[in-house]
């Protein structure tokens, strides 16, 4: 089975599938071998993105099964979610915005993905595979995210925003923190230096259906960061390629399994909030209510593939599923004697009313918002190397 032939079924929307994977997770495995798109790589994303694992709970399991510290790889790049997440909360929806100038002005990007690029038609196989691939399955090494969103800005001259915006429908792990930070890094945005790569690059890493010699990335770096700072979209390769059909966006589930919100179903009853971003264990002695906000989904709609995974947790978890906007699912939620569940910033201000509990952090996080990853982590190693000599070392 190649990688662009996966099924989208490759994530069971379980608890125990999620432990599953968090228990065959190989940290030597993954440190050797991350940056190749058939490495052992720890697909726990889409998990981790909807709650079904608390981040803080992934990173304490391998460091005591597998010893692990801040030193290793693998801690470290579950460090640049934390990250992405501490600059989301800092920043807000600024981070739907450009950080600073890039290698052009915003201005001098396009507002939408040529068709060609959106239907895996561009000629360029590694592109076209990743596009494929995506649609397949909704995930996405992160080195096939990395050349997909370096490709899209630089080459083709799309603005970073509307790439992100259009992956973030399709992975079921889209996660505005993470996605939207990680095209910023790659656009150059968001980091010092534009990402880029070329042809040897995915030579390197990549399996041979998705080599691209001869294509207009078949050069050097110093020739591609030259096109990255012209105003220029280079367009497809030259020649006739059969694409695939960008897959249908949805605002509201579209197979049902939710009703409208009403305050008779949880009235006096001590609740359980379940939401798309926390779909895991639920409390004894609550009564679970899954909740999906229209107004969210308006805005940022979902392929059907990722309704369907958050929609059968959520039938696992709670009887009670509604659909509608933040004011109906608000008002009815007020009839019951109490609500509790996780905080998440997918949530608008309005869930505010509510005193959701924030999840326990990961690592020892600084209070201060870090300019780059790099100063992020060197604060985190710091303040944990001070915990630990309280005996925890991801104390709060």
């Amino acid at each position: 089975m190649t990688l662009a032939t996966e099924p989208a079924t490759l994530f069971e929307p379980t608890l125990a599938a999620a432990q599953r994977r968090l228990a065959a997770v190989r940290p030597a495995d993954y440190a050797r071998s991350r940056n190749h798109l058939q490495g052992h790589v720890t697909r726990l994303s889409p998990y981790l993105t909807h709650g079904f694992l608390g981040l803080r709970d992934v990173v304490q399991h391998l460091s005591m099964r597998h010893g692990l510290g801040l030193q290793d790889k693998l801690l470290q790049e579950l460090g640049w979610r934390a990250f992405f997440q501490q600059v989301w909360r800092h920043e807000g929806s600024g981070i739907l915005q450009s950080q600073h100038l890039g290698p052009l002005p915003d201005r001098a990007y396009a507002p939408a993905l040529p068709a060609d690029l959106c239907e895996g038609r561009t000629g360029v196989p590694v592109i076209d595979q990743a596009v494929r691939t995506l649609y397949a399955t909704g995930y996405l090494h992160n080195h096939a995210r990395m050349w997909l969103a370096s490709y899209t800005v630089h080459l083709r001259k799309v603005h970073w925003r509307a790439g992100a915006d259009w992956m973030v429908a399709h992975l079921l792990d889209g996660d505005l923190a993470s996605n939207h930070l990680s095209w910023q890094w790659v656009a150059g945005t968001g980091s010092s230096k534009p990402y880029l790569f070329n042809a040897d690059n995915v030579a390197k890493y990549a399996p041979a259906a998705w080599h691209s010699p001869g294509t207009v990335i078949d050069a050097s770096y110093e020739r591609l960061d030259a096109l990255a700072r012209q105003p220029r979209d280079l367009g497809p390769e030259p020649g006739e390629f059969v694409g695939v059909a960008e897959p249908a966006l949805f605002s509201e589930p579209p197979d049902g399994g939710f009703s409208q919100a009403d305050a008779r179903a949880v009235a006096a009853q001590d609740v359980w909030l379940v939401h798309p971003w926390a779909l895991g264990p639920v409390p004894e002695g609550r009564l679970p209510v899954a909740v999906c906000d229209a107004d969210w989904h308006a805005r940022w709609p979902w392929s059907a593939a990722r309704w369907q995974f958050v929609a059968a947790r959520m039938q696992a978890l709670a009887p009670v599923r509604w659909f509608g906007t933040t004011a109906s699912l608000l008002e009815a939620l007020k009839a019951a004697r109490s609500v509790q569940g996780w905080h998440n910033p997918h949530l608008s201000a309005a869930w505010s009313d509510f005193a959701l509990a924030t999840p326990p952090p990961a690592f020892s996080e600084p209070t201060q918002r870090c300019r780059s990853f790099s100063a992020y982590w060197s604060r985190v190693q710091i303040l944990s190397a001070s915990s630990s000599i309280q005996g925890d070392l991801f104390h709060e």
